[in-house]
């Protein structure tokens, strides 16, 4: 993707990835053996070019090795309340150190997204757990969407974003 074209998400979608939604991360190693781990949390730059999406590294180790290795990165964010869902693919994926601001930004993830399960019967204290990630272990991989597509169950399901 050039940089005169416009960015893959438009502002839509760049306040949906931000939002109280569940985030997988998928990469793959040498061998395409895959390898996945929760988000808890994601970022984009003002120009909505790039993603950052923050992890507990001990839980990502296979994954940042991954991205180390390849560049490459596969983003699921999806609303449980809704199911929509969207799938972003990238690259140039990198991994990077947390902002300071981004254990508070983790913490309020993993309390909007539990409180958003709490509403549908689920355990807001087991989501919590499941996503705490203490500062000091937090850790981020920036990419550019180089592609992405709608997941949501549905005849939309697999449509292609268009930039």
């Amino acid at each position: 993707m050039d940089h005169t074209d416009p960015p893959l998400l438009d502002d839509e979608l760049a306040a949906f990835v931000c939002r109280e939604v569940s985030i997988t991360v998928a990469s793959c190693d040498d061998d395409r053996i895959p390898h996945l781990a929760r988000g808890t949390g994601c970022r984009i730059s003002p120009d909505r070019r790039q993603l950052t999406v923050l992890l507990a590294a001990p839980a990502a180790a296979e994954v940042l090795a991954d991205v180390r290795g390849s560049g490459r990165v596969a983003v699921v964010f999806s609303l449980p309340a809704t199911h929509r869902t969207l799938q972003l693919k990238g690259v140039d994926a990198v991994v990077v150190s947390a902002a300071p601001s981004d254990a508070e930004h983790a913490a309020r993830h993993a309390d909007a997204f539990a409180s958003g399960l709490e509403l549908l019967g689920y355990s807001a204290a087991v989501i919590r757990s499941v996503l705490q990630a203490a500062p000091a272990e937090l850790v981020a991989i920036r990419f550019t969407p180089s592609f992405g597509s709608l997941q949501t169950p549905g005849p939309e399901a697999g449509q292609a974003l268009r930039a």
